[in-house]
């Protein structure tokens, strides 16, 4: 009996060890911080890549989703993550504060945007923000990098006072980093519902793999000018049709044809290093319900980062711990978004 205790403990502190140096090779290079989350890799075919991701929208509650999608990348996927957040004065994540097309004294503020230069990858969702100058440095920095991005939703109209030059050419974030920036509500806004379907000529691109159903509650957004398309470097992967009302079986809303709700392209910057980009247009908390929005972002993330060949179609995209997001929306009060600690997120 003691002997077979003896090797048991012996196996069980190899398999310790093992696990131990496995996670170790490349500990988080984030250190915890009041005003961010980090999330460490579980073992995974991540191999403790670094995510960055940025919440900083005041619409569509990217402060819920971001970190939901942070605990399925770092728990079933292997990536360490951290989340970054528009806080307030008082350190707290507040997606009520005004823009400066509201108010012309509002900057605002992400704290730990200096960790953009230990990321391997950043999913950006912001709208409409003003950061100061020296945030923004970290953003172009990135941008230079050579390094990969993933937009969501917003993001394409993502700052106000976004002053980037690429060859003497001023660079506007959405049409030219990401593929497209938002023109209008291409339908009912608040009123419609999206549902997407995968491009048949590009089926067989690796972030659609294993993505067969995918419904969100918001609309979709017009990118480019009426008659025209996508830009020639998009290679669009699924198209959104909007129906005629917010539940996964209302009808198409027949006098409106699909237009590109998520594509990927390539993203050269200054220091003429080329980088892999995707972006959806779709994306609220309540859109991440959807297990094929979810797979099709964390394909993405895989895809991005150019690990295509570890997209397994069967991979979880289950959300780890509590995930209840609110409806999207400014009627902050009725909805109740409120500023709230950046711990109350994790």
């Amino acid at each position: 009996m003691s002997l077979r205790i003896t090797l048991a403990s012996a196996c069980l502190l190899l398999t310790t060890s093992a696990t131990a140096q496995e996670t170790s090779v490349r500990p988080h290079p984030v250190p915890a911080a009041p005003l961010w989350l980090a999330y460490s890799a579980a073992p995974g075919p991540g191999d403790g890549n670094h995510i960055v991701l940025v919440a900083a929208d005041q619409e569509y509650r990217s402060e819920q989703s971001l970190p939901m999608l942070a605990r399925i990348l770092s728990a079933s996927h292997g990536f360490h993550c951290t989340v970054l957040f528009s806080v307030n004065e008082d350190g707290q994540v507040d997606p009520t504060r005004k823009i400066r097309w509201q108010d012309e004294t509002v900057t605002h503020r992400v704290p730990g945007l200096a960790h953009l230069e230990k990321a391997d990858l950043v999913i950006w969702f912001s709208r409409l923000i003003t950061l100061p100058e020296e945030s923004m440095a970290h953003v172009y920095r990135y941008l230079d990098a050579g390094k990969p991005l993933i937009g969501i939703r917003t993001a394409n109209h993502g700052f106000i006072g976004f002053d980037y030059e690429l060859d003497g050419r001023r660079i506007d974030f959405g049409n030219d980093v990401l593929g497209g920036a938002f023109r209008n509500h291409y339908g009912r806004w608040h009123q419609d519902s999206t549902r997407a379907s995968v491009v048949p000529e590009h089926s067989g691109h690796p972030v659609l793999r294993g993505v067969t159903d995918v419904w969100g509650p918001s609309d979709v957004y017009r990118t480019y000018p009426e008659g025209k398309s996508l830009p020639e470097d998009c290679t669009p992967l699924l198209m959104g049709q909007p129906l005629t009302g917010r539940q996964p079986t209302d009808p198409p809303n027949e006098k409106l044809i699909p237009l590109p709700v998520a594509w990927v392209k390539p993203w050269t910057g200054r220091a003429g290093q080329t980088a892999r980009v995707f972006h959806t247009t779709m994306g609220s908390a309540k859109d991440f319900e959807s297990a094929g929005l979810r797979r099709l972002v964390i394909n993405a993330a895989y895809w991005c980062l150019a690990m295509e060949d570890r997209i397994r179609p069967d991979a979880s995209v289950e959300i780890v711990g509590p995930y209840e997001p609110l409806p999207s929306g400014f009627n902050y009060e009725e909805l109740g978004v409120r500023p709230r600690t950046v711990e109350s997120y994790r």
